[in-house]
Parts: C-alpha cells; structure tokens; sequence
C-alpha cells in the first residue's frame, strides 16, 4: 500500500473532530430537553413533531453509516471498529442508534494515535476518509433535523409572539450552526488537494458567509409560512421535495454501491437542495446553480406572498413583524448571499481538470498561473491495474471531483 499523494490531517482538523463530537453530544441533551419541556407544556403535536424529526434523522443516518460500513468491512483499520467486528457489534450499535459514536471514536481513535506516534503518511490518509464519510453524515443530520427543528421553533415563537432580542440572537446562532456544517464539510473536501489548495480561514469565512446568507431568508421564509398555513408547509415540502429528487435523479449520480441505495442518497440530496445547494454531478454548475437560485428565489418570495397574505387578512395580530420591512430585508440578504458566493468562486475556490490516467488521480489549478497533479489512489497504480473504485475511496472521489469542478 502506498500514497503518492500526501495526505495532511492537521492537529487543528483533529480538535474540530472532538469540538464536533461534543456539540453533537450537547445536540442530543438539549432535543431531549426540548421534548420533555413540550412534554411539561401540554404541546404534544409539536413534542411529536420533535421526536419525528429526531428519530426520523437518526435513522437516516445509521441506514448511511451502516451501508458504508459494509463497503469495506474487510479492510477496517482502527482497533475500536476492528473490535466491534470481531465480537459482531457494529451492526447492533447502528440498530441501537449508535453507529456514528462508533465512526468518531475510530476517528478520534487513529487521530490521536498519529498525532502521539507520529505514524506514516498511510495512517494520515486514513483518518482523512474516515473523517470524509463522519462529515458528510453530520452534513446529512444537519439538514434532516438540525433545520427543521429550527424552522418549528421559530414557528412557535412567530405564533406565540414571543420574538424578543435574545430569541433572535438564539435563531442566528441556530442558523450559524447549520452554515458552519456546510463550510466544515467543504473545509473536509479540500484535504484531497494539494498543500498550496488548502482552504485558508479567509476562504472559510467567506463560503461560511454565503451559506448563511442564503439560509437565513430560506428558513425564515418556510417559519413565516408555517406559522400561518402549518397545515400547508407539509404539502408544501413533499411536492418540492419530490420534484428535487427527480432532478437529483437526472443527474445520474453513483454515490451508492448499490443503485437501489442510489435514491436513498437521491433522496437526501433533494431534502438539502430544500435549503440549500450541494453539488452532486461534475461539470461546470454555473447553469444549474442559476436555475437553482433562480427557482428557490422564487418560491421563497411566494412563501413571503403567502405569509403577507395572512398579515393583512388578519391585520393586527403580526404587528411586530411589518411585512413592508421583513420582505425586502430577507430577499436583500438572499441578493447578497448570491453576490458572496459569485466571490467565492471567483477568487477563493479552486478548479478540478479532466482526469488523467490512473484510478483516483486528478489536477487542480490552484490559481491562474500554476498547476499540479494530484494522486488520489491508496495503491500504487504501477504495482496493479486500474480497478473500479468502491466503498470509501468512491465516495471521496465523486464528491471532490463535484466540489472541484
């Protein structure tokens, strides 16, 4: 086994993984709390709404961890996952709802033994995939659960007009969390390039910046609407939900191992798309991402028309929020978001070639006067001929030749 390319997993991506760890474990006692105080309050179709959204992306996500899981059973490298296959538990720990502990603890695990050890370059590249496929689940459980439970506080606190300061504050913060998953995940990406491609925290900041501009009127849009039509919101996500996972089918994507997990992926791709982007097929994406936002744009302007519509039927009762002020104000922040992300790619993300010869080699221009090449593969190409590319070493390289374009 050998790495022609150097895979650098910086102590700094090391303390993200256990700052994630505990905010995921923070995550849970506080859904728990939430529950229990709807409980207390005699809420109880937002207490089952709640427990819907947490089992329902619970689930998701070990269906995901375990389907990866037995891509490689065979070549599982850290000692706790190695453990839990021979004594038969990673399929019980994902049927306990436990599958991603497992993933970071076998990341936390081959991370700190790099970093006390200073092992080669291979066990590097290993954590590096690993924490490739714990990101993505995080990304997944940040866009099954994380936004639509903001979105149902947010409703309740719009229906009870309770919107002080500190609601507000707590909403952006909300908000922030979902953006900084989505920069995370793209950070994760740029480990497959070349040092020189490294993502910056000024390039951070600034795709961090995008995404929550575009987030904040989209959830804000789906909370208005929600709290006026709730009945409505539902038929609302299941038509568009349907529509994106046809799109997402016409991409013809090759995610999965397997083409009938295939929609599953499909599935949650169009259950992101409802809030955000995420590229899913190579290529250039400048059409796409316009009828994309092009699209979104639209119907969150008549999520706002609809929601108006209620404000002046029952005029008086949304006195705190002046449609006049709240519609252009979140359809301003969408203009700019798109405007940021124009910037960003203009100057800040780098660009993926054509792939060369080889099972997971390819080029990055990094800036407009340089090029280098890349290696990907976990095997020396000169040693064995080229092989599809299966389990984790697929997903990566679908995913950075899609963020890479």
């Amino acid at each position: 086994m050998e790495e022609s390319f150097q895979f650098h997993y910086s102590l700094l991506d090391y303390l993200f993984t256990l700052v994630g760890l505990l905010l995921f474990l923070l995550d849970i006692a506080l859904d728990v709390w939430t529950v229990v105080s709807f409980y207390k309050n005699g809420a109880y179709v937002y207490m089952a709404v709640m427990i819907f959204l947490l089992l329902g992306s619970s689930v998701l996500l070990q269906v995901f961890s375990w389907l990866w899981y037995s891509d490689y059973l065979d070549n599982i490298e850290t000692k706790v996952e190695k453990f839990a296959k021979k004594h038969l538990l990673i399929k019980t720990f994902h049927f306990l709802q436990l599958g991603v502990y497992l993933r970071y603890a076998g990341v936390i695990e081959i991370s700190t033994t790099h970093f006390l050890r200073h092992t080669n370059s291979f066990t590097e590249g290993v954590a590096v995939y690993l924490n490739h496929d714990l990101q993505m689940l995080r990304l997944f459980e940040t866009f099954s659960e994380s936004a639509p439970q903001l979105i149902l506080m947010m409703s309740i606190i719009l229906q009870r007009r309770e919107l002080e300061i500190i609601t507000g504050l707590k909403i952006l913060t909300s908000a922030a969390a979902i953006a900084s998953s989505v920069a995370m995940y793209h950070r994760c990406m740029r480990a497959f390039l070349p040092e020189k491609c490294k993502m910056s925290w000024i390039s951070t900041g600034v795709y961090f910046l995008w995404n929550l501009l575009v987030i904040i009127p989209r959830v804000t849009a789906l909370a208005l609407f929600s709290s006026v039509l709730p009945c409505f919101i539902i038929a609302h996500f299941l038509s568009l939900w349907m529509l994106l996972v046809l799109v997402a089918w016409s991409q013809k994507t090759n995610f999965m191992e397997h083409s009938g997990w295939e929609w599953l992926f499909r599935a949650t791709v169009g259950l992101i798309w409802y809030f955000c982007w995420f590229n899913i097929s190579t290529g250039s994406i400048k059409s796409k991402t316009i009828l994309y936002y092009s699209f979104m744009g639209l119907d969150t302007v008549m999520l706002l028309g609809f929601w108006c519509w209620k404000v002046f039927e029952y005029a008086g009762c949304w006195s705190s929020l002046n449609p006049y002020m709240v519609i252009p104000t979140l359809l301003g922040l969408y203009v700019i978001g798109i405007l940021v992300k124009i910037i960003y790619y203009t100057w800040f993300h780098p660009r993926m070639v054509e792939p060369s010869q080889g099972p997971f080699r390819q080029a990055a221009t990094c800036d407009a006067d340089s090029t280098d090449s890349i290696n990907l593969t976990l095997e020396d190409p000169a040693a064995a001929p080229a092989q599809p590319l299966t389990g984790v070493l697929k997903r990566s390289r679908n995913m950075v030749a899609n963020f890479y374009f």
